[in-house]
């Protein structure tokens, strides 16, 4: 008996992937147009160069705590500075991600500005006003004693290894929006069309378990977003886009898997209201173009309103692109993912729920 149920979901896995793949529409709006994504900004952000505002200081810095009250005013609207007790702790900070810079003070009037290469835009704008800031202290200090020389110079860098690039930070936003995309049209397309084509009936009646039929549908979705994966990470580590690998990468699956399931019950719901594929279609872009620009997927939100950043977390895909690129890019590991597994599960279990609650076999 067993052995027949297993026969049942292996051919019912099998027609699906076949007629997956004999989709044209479907393979390329799944597998290659999030690809010519991962190219198109690939080589747009190729040669960016740095930018943020929130910045670790470590101790007495001159050009800093020196800004008159009127000055630091106009500085707080562009560059949030937070005391840290040691060197050692904001640079563990800046690498993970809560700091966009450090600033120190050197040796010889040095100001010191470590940055990451997360976000170039932020990191550019962390070093030009601090250029600023030393520029006005070495104006002052010329002022007071005429003929001397600069009092202060600045000195920068990346807390990171210099062979780091932006595709590092592409490549997890652009993945999480083509695992979102393919799992939640595929489930919600698939649900509706076998609907109207009474194609469910006709195998709630054939001796085929009901498990049979989701878990061959999950088993061919997450097949799909493991292939995606797998294509988008081969392009990245390419020598043209140069996309670096930390020793975690791997944790990444597993995630994959997770965010797929959840939004292949996000599908499922969409799909369970919907009576036609363009109502489905309709449903579905309006839920995944919001969440995908709103989670960070393809810019950061940094620099949005505070509620932006608050509403990102709302979406399943925040998660998976955060937790990627902890895992892909900053050398993240367990920590940085098992959270996340565990709350899309969690997600998954509600949102299919309700699908269930809302399914109906039969086209109304």
């Amino acid at each position: 008996m067993n052995r027949n149920r297993f026969g049942a979901f292996a051919a019912l896995s099998r027609v699906m992937l076949v007629a997956f793949l004999r989709d044209r529409a479907a393979v390329f709006f799944v597998l290659l147009m999030p690809l010519m994504f991962l190219v198109l900004f690939g080589f747009l952000f190729k040669g960016a160069t740095s930018a943020h505002v929130k910045v670790a200081q470590v101790g007495p810095v001159a050009v800093l705590d020196s800004v008159p009250p009127d000055a630091r005013a106009q500085l707080d609207r562009v560059l949030t500075v937070h005391q840290e007790p040691d060197e050692a702790t904001a640079l563990a900070k800046v690498r993970k991600g809560d700091y966009d810079a450090l600033v120190e003070q050197g040796p010889g009037g040095q100001v010191v500005v470590r940055y990451s290469v997360a976000d170039l835009v932020t990191a550019g704008t962390v070093q030009a006003v601090v250029q600023s800031l030393v520029q006005q202290a070495d104006q002052q200090v010329y002022q007071q004693e005429t003929g001397r020389g600069p009092a202060y110079t600045l000195t920068t860098g990346q807390v990171e290894d210099r062979s780091l690039k932006p595709i590092q930070y592409l490549t997890p936003g652009l993945l999480g929006w083509a695992v979102a995309t393919g799992a939640i049209f595929g489930a919600s397309l698939s649900l509706v069309s076998w609907r109207k084509k009474r194609l469910l009936r006709r195998l709630r009646l054939a001796p085929v378990s009901i498990g049979a039929i989701v878990g061959s549908r999950v088993l061919v979705t997450t097949v799909v977003a493991l292939a995606q994966t797998a294509i988008f990470l081969a392009v990245a580590t390419t020598p043209v886009f140069g996309l670096r690998l930390t020793g975690h990468w791997w944790l990444v699956l597993p995630l994959v898997v997770c965010a797929t399931w959840a939004f292949m019950s996000i599908g499922l719901v969409t799909g369970a209201v919907s009576k036609t594929e363009e109502a489905a279609n309709g449903i579905n872009q309006l839920i995944i173009l919001p969440m995908s620009f709103l989670s960070g997927a393809f810019v950061p939100l940094d620099n949005t309103p505070h509620w932006i950043q608050q509403l990102s977390h709302v979406f399943p895909l925040h998660y998976l692109v955060t937790s990627a690129q902890q895992v892909l890019s900053r050398g993240g590991g367990l920590g940085a993912v098992l959270p996340t597994m565990a709350g899309l599960l969690a997600f998954t279990a509600v949102m299919s729920a309700l699908a269930w609650r809302l399914f109906d076999w039969n086209e109304a």
